[in-house]
């Protein structure tokens, strides 16, 4: 994201100087990569490479699929700071299935100059499958914070990608008293684009707790369900019945993506533990029309 333009939006951010450390300097700019690949011995992580904020310890053999592979990323700092820009990239090649997650939530700090940015590109080859599932972005008071997510996929290949995000340090009566939130998503299929989804929040500009936005709840979240050429509309009944069936207070739903892409499950909640447990039971029912095994479970330390 450095080398690029920053969103419009984000522009008269980007001009001001960040006194502690330049952006670009040794430490503000985060680099992921992983890749994973179909072996004889199922999948394996075959390539990773990660600079502060971000490291990986290795990967886990506690998913469900007996073919997969799970990352857990981790961050040694306290958060995502001004002037940070990370870049992640997850690539999955032919016939491999691959969980990645983070150990903890991505916690937003307070900003007074510049912003925060992170640019994902993921990419799932043909046959393959990637759960995209990172736990919830929170966004602390003053915080200026700019996503971008792509999604390309070969034939034949299917994702679950899944965002929270909750609007400040609840426990503490911060809401909605960041200052810029935008998450962009655009997938790409083999004949080209499939959909593209938005949220930009800017409670000083428009109140997020009016009605038809947020109204009485706080955390929001997406996942979506990836799948071209599969059945959509049974799809999303299917993840409709089970987001609503979820023991939770959340409220979700789920509609159809636009080029038979596949399914989108939104949820808003009072918590990030409410909407997650909707989120997750939309997932595990995904997971189990796509590739015949249960969503992972599980406590992360």
């Amino acid at each position: 994201m450095a080398a690029d333009a920053p969103h419009p939006t984000f522009e008269g951010y980007a001009a001001e100087p960040v006194p502690q450390a330049a952006v670009g300097s040794p430490g503000k700019d985060g680099v992921l990569e992983l890749t994973f690949a179909a072996t004889s011995r199922g999948t394996r992580l075959v390539h990773d490479y990660a600079t502060v904020p971000f490291h990986v310890s290795g990967t886990l053999a506690h998913d469900p699929h007996p073919n997969a592979e799970t990352v857990f990323v981790q961050s040694p700092t306290g958060g995502v700071a001004q002037g940070d820009r990370l870049d992640v990239t997850v690539r999955v090649d032919s016939d491999a299935v691959a969980h990645v997650s983070t150990q903890s939530s991505t916690k937003v700090q307070t900003m007074q100059r510049n912003y925060a940015g992170a640019r994902t590109a993921l990419s799932v080859g043909s046959g393959g499958h990637l759960d995209y599932v990172p736990e919830p972005t929170i966004l602390h008071e003053g915080a200026r914070y700019c996503q971008e997510l792509t999604l390309e996929l070969a034939a034949d290949a299917t994702a679950v990608v899944a965002d929270v995000v909750v609007p400040g340090r609840l426990a503490r009566g911060e809401r909605f008293d960041f200052e810029r939130y935008l998450s962009r998503v655009h997938t790409k299929g083999p004949d080209g684009s499939l959909f593209e989804d938005a949220t930009h929040l800017a409670p000083a500009e428009s109140d997020p707790t009016a009605p038809g936005v947020f109204g009485e709840f706080a955390v929001y979240g997406t996942t979506f369900v990836v799948a071209p050429g599969r059945n959509a509309a049974a799809l999303s009944d299917t993840l409709h019945e089970a987001a609503s069936d979820a023991d939770s207070d959340a409220r979700a739903g789920a509609t159809e993506l636009p080029n038979d892409a596949g399914v989108a499950v939104r949820a808003l909640g009072d918590c990030a533990n409410a909407v997650q447990t909707v989120l997750h039971a939309a997932w595990d029912c995904a997971r189990r029309e796509l590739l015949d095994a249960p969503a992972p479970v599980g406590r992360k330390y």
